[in-house]
């Protein structure tokens, strides 16, 4: 799992690399968080992500309560169909503004 977290035009960018299960979850949610402390701008690209269990899920959906909750906003960027799917199929999907490219979820929060 490797994330990276840069800053574009005041939105925070992170960069999620990996699956994303019960052994990693907790360790994207601490990232994101402390992203979120400095800029609740956020756009997570969720391209790198080949997987993502139920744990993840919830982990999303935590951290959109969390941020949203302290007046900030997520975006979503390249999800791939499968988690997409997903996302829709149980809802999840409806928290969250979700783009193809990184450039339409910057736009997205500009």
């Amino acid at each position: 799992m490797e994330i990276n977290v840069q800053t574009e035009k005041s939105i925070q960018i992170i960069d999620i690399n990996g699956e994303v299960d019960g052994n990693t979850a907790p360790q994207v949610q601490a990232q994101i968080m402390k992203a979120a402390e400095s800029n609740p701008r956020l756009v997570l690209d969720m391209s790198h992500v080949p997987y993502m269990s139920s744990a993840g899920l919830r982990m999303l959906l935590a951290t959109y309560r969390n941020v949203v909750g302290h007046g900030g906003h997520v975006v979503l960027v390249g999800l791939v169909e499968e988690i997409k799917d997903t996302m829709e199929m149980t809802g999840f999907l409806d928290f969250f503004a979700h783009f193809d490219t990184l450039a339409e979820g910057l736009a997205a929060l500009a």
